[in-house]
């Protein structure tokens, strides 16, 4: 091995003194300037244990010897065989205790010895920002020190030169068994300061004692004079001046100025451009907000996040808003209900989906979503009965429809239902819907009174068995269904549960982001009056009213949760 002139390398100095030698060296730690250091650590079978502790022990006190920080060496520990595990990251600790106790932890991958693969993950991976790398701009050196014993099973040269052409200065020290040639093949220029070969594990502190003179070299910072009016970074023999995020250097390569992000003319702001130290930030005119790109902008709605009280529809424009009525109803004087002929009378049933693919979280956001519903309903005897079936493997009858007489009734009972979890028997509770829950043993009015009859089925995945014999089945029997899938819940399935048109039946988004309804023509799809059979017959256009009242106002509820982000 030749003897190393000065160069860049302090970190790989202390790779080279054992444990116990650490332990007994005195004097303070040395300082070189801000570096990002990773070891690239060979724990393939080769490496017999013994010979792993004593490369952990090195690892260990090395760190002892560095001045770690964020600001200051980050260190990085990748291993490799036949795959590349991430041990912890460059910007994952900031003190030392932690960095020890996760290579305390490490355990040996023991398989092939993919070295290129390794250099290929450190270059762009571990070397990236996201993974705590200082940016390339801010000049800090980046430096990688391969530890291994054997011959690589992949090709090296290639994606080791890519790596250094990247920035990244290689240190290859190689033990015992390790071939030169890849070595040399691996390391950056002059290869007699960057390639080291060792006998054994066990003669690594040999190596490191021809480094100990050289770990604490001068650091020009240090000494003052610099002249850097933010940072300064030291490499052997030289320095030069950085700037702290949001500002750039002067011409004078010393000063800083503060970067005007703006007056580039690349921002893409739609409205507004402001000049932040941590770059470009857009910024929205009064009465419009943020689009998520960070750019666009588009028109406040008022409607989301206010009780606006509308009992209809809240129509957003921009610094304010209006409250909106169905075609055939007027605003009221207090500009926020509709008239009305009468409370529609109306037997409803809610089949919901409480399979494990739910998660209970969103089956409470579910139940939240079921009592809105009952907030817009009058809920009594006379008027709108609420029944709620539960499904998953089974089926489970939480509360027929002539159990309760109130709203507060409802809402209570719905907040009481426990979560089943398991499969999606969807088919299984279209069944127990015909032929249970609309039964007048449950509280379904009887037909002869002509009270609309509706299923509403709330589901997030495909079904475990067959759906189309009773789906087709409860449209017979003159049940308007309606079919709300969400996350995997399968658009064919839905639409066969679903009544005709399926278009104001079905309502499916991975976070009901857009509910389709267009209520004038679901006047034409439940009442005889407007042409189209659906099945129910009704008394009088004030009930088909009132029924398109109840659709509106639920579809009206699941673009409420929408935009609260509900699900």
């Amino acid at each position: 091995m030749r003897g190393l002139p000065c160069s860049p390398l302090p970190i790989l100095l202390l790779l080279l003194q054992p444990w116990e030698t650490q332990l007994q060296f005195e004097g303070p730690r040395c300082r070189t300037g801000p570096l990002d250091l990773v070891f690239v650590i060979d724990s393939s079978r080769s490496v017999r244990p013994f010979e792993f502790e004593t490369m952990r022990q090195f690892l260990v006190g090395l760190l002892r010897r560095l001045d770690v920080g964020p600001n200051a060496t980050r260190v990085g520990v990748i291993q490799y065989s036949s795959q590349v595990q991430s041990v912890f990251r460059l910007g994952a600790f900031s003190r030392r205790e932690d960095m020890e106790r996760a290579i305390r932890a490490l355990v040996p991958l023991a398989q092939g010895t993919m070295t290129g693969l390794a250099i290929q993950y450190a270059m762009n991976v571990a070397f990236s920002v996201a993974e705590g790398a200082r940016p390339l701009e801010a000049r800090v050196p980046r430096v990688a020190v391969i530890v291994t014993d054997g011959r690589p099973q992949d090709r090296v040269a290639e994606v080791a030169a890519q790596a250094r052409a990247s920035g990244i200065e290689i240190y290859a020290v190689g033990v015992q068994r390790a071939d030169v040639g890849s070595l040399r093949a691996m390391a950056s220029p002059p290869l007699d300061e960057h390639v080291f070969l060792v006998e054994s594990f066990d003669l690594i502190q040999e190596f490191g004692l021809q480094f100990q003179g050289r770990l604490c070299g001068k650091n020009l910072c240090a000494e003052g004079g610099h002249g850097c009016q933010h940072q300064c970074v030291s490499s052997p023999g030289t320095f030069h001046c950085t700037c702290n995020p949001g500002y750039q250097l002067a011409a004078d390569h010393k000063g800083c100025l503060v970067i005007d992000h703006c007056s580039f003319g690349n921002h893409s702001c739609q409205h507004e451009c402001v000049s932040t130290l941590g770059g470009p930030r857009c910024r929205c005119r009064e009465g419009h907000e943020l689009l998520p790109d960070g750019r666009s902008c588009h028109a406040r709605d008022l409607c989301n996040g206010i009780d606006h009280g509308c009992e209809f529809q809240c129509v957003s424009d921009g610094l304010t808003y209006r409250c909106l009525c169905p075609d055939g109803r007027q605003l009221q004087a207090d500009g926020k209900s509709c008239n009305r002929c009468r409370e529609g009378h109306v037997d409803l049933v809610l089949l919901v989906d409480g399979s494990k693919s739910v998660r209970p979280q969103n089956f409470e956001l579910v139940k939240r979503f079921v009592n809105q519903i009952v907030d817009f309903l009058d809920v009594s005897p006379e008027g709108t009965r609420v029944g709620m079936v539960q499904f998953s493997s089974r089926v489970r009858t939480e509360f027929p429809l002539g159990r309760y007489g109130t709203a507060a009734e409802v809402k209570q009972a719905v907040l009481a239902v426990e979560y089943m979890e398991r499969g999606t028997m969807t088919g299984l509770a279209l069944r127990h819907m015909v032929e249970h829950s609309f039964s007048e043993a449950q509280g379904a009015r009887p037909r002869v009174l002509n009270v609309p009859r509706v299923g509403l089925v709330f589901t997030d995945g495909r079904s475990q068995d067959d759906i189309s014999v009773w789906a087709a089945r409860a449209k017979e029997e003159g049940i308007v269904m309606y079919a709300v899938g969400v996350g995997k819940a399968v658009e064919e399935e839905l639409r066969e549960i679903a009544s005709e048109p399926a278009e104001l039946h079905v309502s499916y988004s991975p976070d009901f982001s857009t509910m389709t309804h267009l209520l004038e023509n679901l006047k034409g799809s439940i009442c005889p009056e407007e042409g189209i059979s659906a099945g129910t017959e009704l008394r009088s256009p004030c009930e088909c009213e009132s029924l398109v009242e109840f659709q509106g106002r639920t579809l009206g509820a699941l673009e409420s949760l929408t935009q609260n982000h509900i699900l």
